[in-house]
């Protein structure tokens, strides 16, 4: 064990020491967690359109809270459908090759 000399001990007794700040409670995620919750609770007893409410209530809070995630979304959802649609097209055409096919067949077979 070791000893401090009295020339190494601080000079400035009067130093109020520095708590940790706590972290903020993000209400708006628990009120949006506790209205999903209720909505599933409401289903599960039959309030079909109270369940609707409370869904329609905590989804939009969930959305209040994720704003910036939103955003990012909305931005990229274009390119996303231009996708979709690129794929539904390529799709199209193979169906249609399939129905052009099974046409010639059929004329060859003679149905």
């Amino acid at each position: 064990m070791g000893v401090l000399p009295l020339s190494k001990l601080p000079r400035n007794f009067d130093a109020v020491p520095i708590a940790p700040k706590p972290k903020p409670v993000n209400w708006l995620r628990y009120g949006a967690a506790a209205t999903l919750v209720a909505s599933g609770a409401l289903l599960l007893t039959g309030s079909k359109r109270a369940a609707l409410v409370a869904a329609a209530t905590g989804t939009t809070l969930a959305m209040i809270e994720q704003q910036e995630t939103l955003k990012k979304w909305w931005g990229t959802l274009p390119n996303y459908i231009g996708d979709v649609q690129k794929l539904l097209e390529v799709v199209e055409g193979t169906v249609d090759e399939f129905a052009a096919q099974r046409q010639k067949i059929g004329e060859v077979i003679g149905h």
